[in-house]
């Protein structure tokens, strides 16, 4: 898949709005579907990075909300491939060896967009094209494991003949010819399995088919086991191939096997006979689909590597006679720890692994140590002995990063050794997307902290003076909330509002602005103003069906006018709302209160929408006003939405205004009311001068 065909999906971190939206229009400028986040907090950045599939990260080597350092160290930690890339204002010397220095190892220039275009399309066809090759490697590990299970499970003996050498044998084939591992049979001459009577006619069929001729359909002789004794059999003959090299395929015909002979011989197949576990062939091939799941994004996914501390010890005090005994013991104990709905096998003479499903970062920790306790000071009876044992385990939680089998076992080898060097009687768990567990700690601290604030009524709202263009009297405000901590820091939207909408306290806090914005109407038009209050609230307001009810209440106790009070909900979660949206914007119109569509214009038909939802404000998107002096496309639209509004008697809204150019555009247009930085940031106090 080509950049062009697929939506590039960036995160960007960047001190400035400005230089956000500018790197996404220049990629969008440049054919490139983009849809862009900017993060304004450490917090949020490490939220988004855990939780969401992002593609690219373009981060700012001057950005003072997140230090480039600490953009890749959180990016490296989450176990995600990533790539990141660095822009600068000036490519200098000295800024492209601070940002290589950081860990980042593209740059480019901020104010070069053809430069900045190809560094960022060039990175996301990598990382595009190793998606692609993680995706072939599982399909293709996969594949070859389903034919060899298929081979191996099979009841008719196969195998693969090179040159009339045996290349490839099944279990069954084997216990045919009474050999015990592929290795008795590998480069043995196929002839050496026919009885004498029919050896030369065999012989002559290898040779017509070494010369390039057909071999016939099947053959019937008299086949010879590796003791000597003879069967009949039918052969069966295809021309395959083996590891790309041409080869002969041959299934051995015997007599039909009772089926629950044959379920037994496929259970006997996938079990170690000595300890009933699961074999190390059942469990690779486990391990594989699982690490496939993985490569696909699959999560909660872990392998662990257990093995007995000081196995020579113990072996020296029991004896080698009661190894088996040992064994059992052991085998029984973390059957009981790990239950059946793990894969447990025997890895080795004295090792054990288990697959888990289902399992994150903190239940595979919890199973490890789990594993560890069953032994740790518990006695193990070893036949008329009894012993004290204990365990080291190697974990490691599969992710995208190490999604391929040999990556996972050397992990987890790695750990049971670290664990097993300090001593033993430990976990040591490898989770490349959750190297700070401290960042779980901090969400649950902060949904708290919002908790007491709504029970403690300590959240404040900022205003940001929302001014006519036409002369329109009275005031009006946008409103942003605080979170005031009990030591009296104020802490922004951001750093808190994505834990509140991931607890379900959005509700809550939407309620809460709005009471206190009819609250701040009432005190402003006893000082004889008449203010309208703009209130961003989320989709769980759309969700409340007393809402309405509450709010008209409110308005008739407090005898003010309900068109003073303007509720803002962006035009995309409106339409993917939008039976919810038409009943709220019914309801709170019985009370005259306004409804405006926020981030307008940037759906594909943003004025259809309006044909269903009644809008007074048309909030239009951020995005045009990114250079709207000089982007002429941006001034067409502008001017396109403020027209049709004012045709349709709503009012426009222009936002995010920075500069004075950019206001001698607005001013040309039919645009209704503007806001920005330009004419007057939000603050604590209603101060500003309407005139």
């Amino acid at each position: 898949m080509s950049v062009r065909e697929s939506v590039l999906r960036l995160l960007l971190v960047e001190d400035r709005v400005e230089d956000a939206e500018r790197t996404a229009s220049i990629l969008r400028n440049g054919g490139t579907a983009v849809r862009p986040t900017r993060v304004e907090s450490e917090e949020q950045f490490q939220d988004l990075i855990r939780k969401q599939p992002f593609d690219l990260v373009v981060a700012g080597v001057e950005a003072k909300i997140i230090p480039i350092e600490r953009v890749v160290e959180i990016v490296e930690s989450s176990g995600k491939d990533v790539p990141v890339i660095a822009v600068l204002s000036e490519l200098s010397d000295q800024g492209v060896q601070a940002a290589f220095a950081s860990g980042v190892p593209r740059v480019a220039p901020r104010n070069h967009p053809e430069i900045l275009q190809f560094a960022i399309t060039n990175a996301f066809a990598a990382v595009e094209a190793r998606r692609s090759v993680r995706r072939l490697q599982a399909a293709l590990r996969e594949t070859e494991r389903r034919c060899d299970a298929l081979i191996d499970s099979s009841r008719d003996p196969v195998a693969y003949i090179h040159e009339g050498m045996h290349i490839r044998a099944n279990q069954a084939y084997l216990e045919m010819f009474g050999f015990e591992e592929y290795e008795d049979i590998e480069g043995l001459s196929l002839l050496d399995l026919v009885a004498t009577g029919h050896a030369d006619n065999f012989k002559q069929l290898l040779k017509r088919i070494s010369k390039g001729e057909q071999p016939p359909k099947n053959m019937q002789l008299t086949a010879q086991r590796s003791d000597g004794s003879t069967f009949e059999a039918e052969m069966e003959f295809t021309p395959a191939s083996y590891e790309s090299e041409p080869c002969l395929q041959i299934i051995f015909r015997q007599r039909t096997i009772d089926a629950d002979v044959v379920r037994e011989l496929d259970e006997l197949r996938q079990r170690d006979q000595a300890s009933g576990l699961f074999n190390r062939t059942y469990f690779m091939a486990e391990a594989d689909r699982l690490v496939a799941e993985a490569a696909e994004g699959g999560q909660d996914r872990a392998l662990l590597l257990i093995e007995i501390d000081n196995y020579d010890a113990i072996l020296s005090d029991i004896g080698i006679g009661a190894t088996d005994d040992l064994l059992q013991a052991i085998t029984s104990r973390l059957r009981k720890v790990l239950g059946d709905e793990h894969v447990l096998s025997r890895f080795g003479e004295m090792t054990f692994a288990a697959l888990l499903r289902d399992s994150n970062h903190a239940l595979t920790e919890e199973t490890a140590n789990n594993v560890c306790t069953a032994f740790r000071g518990q006695i193990l009876d070893v036949g008329s002995r009894s012993v004290s044992a204990t365990v080291s385990v190697g974990a490691v939680q599969i992710g995208e990063r190490i999604a391929s089998t040999p990556q996972v076992l050397d992990k987890a080898a790695q750990g049971l050794g670290n664990a097993a060097a300090l001593g033993g009687n430990r976990v040591e768990l490898f989770d490349p997307g959750a190297r700070d567990r401290a960042e779980e700690q901090r969400i649950l601290a902060r949904v708290k902290e919002i908790e007491a604030a709504l029970e403690e009524n300590r959240f404040v709202l900022h205003y940001q003076p929302v001014i006519s263009l036409h002369g329109d009297e009275g005031e009006c405000y946008e409103v942003f909330i605080r979170m005031k901590l009990p030591n009296g820091e104020l802490v922004p939207p951001m750093s808190f509002l994505p834990e509140a909408e991931e607890h379900g306290l959005m509700g809550k806090i939407d309620r809460w602005v709005i009471g206190r914005s009819l609250a701040i109407i009432s005190e402003r038009k006893k000082q004889g103003k008449d203010t309208s209050v703009i209130v961003n609230i989320t989709t769980s307001s759309l969700h409340d069906a007393k809402l309405p009810e509450l709010i008209g209440n409110q308005i008739k106790k407090l005898e003010i006018d309900g068109s003073r009070l303007i509720l803002e909900v962006p035009e995309a979660k409106v339409f993917t709302n939008l039976k919810l949206a038409q009943d709220f914007q019914r309801a709170i119109a019985r009370h005259n209160v306004q409804f405006s569509l926020e981030q307008f214009g940037s759906g594909v038909n943003s004025f259809q929408l309006l044909s269903h939802v009644d809008a007074q404000y048309l909030r239009i998107d951020r995005s045009f006003m990114v250079d709207l002096a000089k982007n002429q496309e941006h001034q067409k639209k502008v001017k396109e939405i403020a027209e049709k509004a004012q045709a349709l008697g709503k009012k426009s809204v222009a936002v995010f205004v920075e500069d004075a150019t950019s206001m001698t555009v607005l001013y040309t247009s039919a645009v209704s009311l503007v806001s920005g930085n330009f004419l007057a940031p939000a603050g604590s106090e209603m101060n500003y001068e309407f005139g």
